[in-house]
């Protein structure tokens, strides 16, 4: 004799899929690039990268945010990371751990790819620690 199998939502008829919106436009930054002070820089690189890392698939400029927001992090450490009384600033090494997950993210995945959840919110508590930092000018 047929057994007869239990019925499971999934085997429901699916809805169809709500019309997806659009990523809000974002303002792309015009003030890329460093500036030789440490305090300055650091803020506006924090600020960039925390706009790049919070952007969701198929945001508009996503790819071009990421590429110069990438060789803003390179620039940034490569000019720091030269001086002893900013390379060993609280705020100077955790940005540093920030830049390396992201810019590993953007190598990995490449620049279209968003940041996973997970590490978006490992970022965003970096991003909060630095900037505390900054505030205290250590």
């Amino acid at each position: 004799a047929a057994v007869a199998l239990p019925a499971f939502a999934d085997d429901a008829p699916a809805a169809p899929p709500a019309e997806a919106e659009a990523p809000a436009p974002v303002e792309f930054p015009k003030d890329w690039g460093i500036t030789s002070d440490y305090y300055t820089d650091a803020a506006k690189v924090v600020a960039h990268m925390r706009l790049a890392t919070s952007l969701e698939k198929g945001a508009p400029n996503m790819e071009m945010i990421a590429l110069n927001c990438k060789k803003e992090m390179i620039d940034f450490v490569s000019f720091y990371r030269r001086f002893t009384n900013v390379s060993g600033k609280q705020s100077f090494s955790t940005l540093y751990t920030a830049i390396n997950v992201l810019a590993g993210h953007y190598t990995s995945y490449g620049p279209k790819f968003p940041v996973p959840e997970k590490r978006r919110k490992r970022l965003f508590q970096e991003y909060a620690e630095v900037e505390k930092n900054i505030k205290k000018r250590r």
